[in-house]
């Protein structure tokens, strides 16, 4: 299956993706966020983070589709954007891991 080149404009995009994902904490919010949605709260205390500072690379992920909100009542549970962030985190843990 051949998969075509990407314009320039996606590359930058692709990159930028990228450098979000090379922070640990954004990836240690996404790996809580792997399996359910979660509120900022939860994830602050699973994570022994601030919620501002949990909001803070909500914001960042969110404006990347890395994640996305739900209201409900008064808070926001956040919860990966699709199957394919999904795909990248478990591919690449089973491959740190040897697994693959």
């Amino acid at each position: 299956m051949s998969i075509p080149y990407p314009e320039r404009a996606e590359i930058d995009v692709l990159a930028e993706t990228f450098r979000l994902l090379g922070d640990s904490t954004r990836l240690r919010i996404l790996f809580v966020c792997l399996d359910r949605p979660h509120s900022v709260g939860e994830i602050a205390e699973t994570l022994e983070l601030s919620q501002p500072l949990v909001s803070h690379h909500l914001r960042l992920l969110r404006a990347s589709r890395l994640v996305r909100g739900e209201r409900r009542a008064k808070q926001v549970f956040y919860e990966l954007a699709d199957d394919h962030i999904r795909g990248i985190l478990v591919d690449m843990a089973a491959h740190i891991s040897g697994e693959c």
